[in-house]
């Protein structure tokens, strides 16, 4: 039931909710698992600021989780999380 609600609010392009449902997916909560799938979602927050859809899209290039491994664009993702004072995000950078 969460998962529809998720869906409507990430439609309209609320990052929060993009950022569950793209949870969701990745978990296979609701959905069937697809990492795909949660990376596209996680990809519409990241791109709207969302500090923790940019530290999720760059643990999922970091691994190639669900696309293609590239610690160049990982990098990218942490530091714009970074920036926001996002303390995984920070971790990531320092390691």
């Amino acid at each position: 039931m969460a998962v529809s609600w998720y869906r409507k609010a990430a439609d309209q392009g609320y990052a929060r909710a993009q950022v569950s449902l793209g949870n969701a997916y990745l978990q296979g909560s609701g959905v069937k698992q697809d990492q795909a799938i949660a990376a596209d979602w996680f990809r519409k927050a990241a791109d709207q600021g969302n500090a923790q859809a940019q530290w999720m899209l760059g643990n999922f290039y970091i691994n190639g989780t669900g696309i293609a491994k590239d610690p160049a664009a990982a990098m990218s993702w942490y530091s714009k999380s970074a920036a926001q004072n996002y303390a995984a995000a920070q971790n990531e950078m320092g390691n």
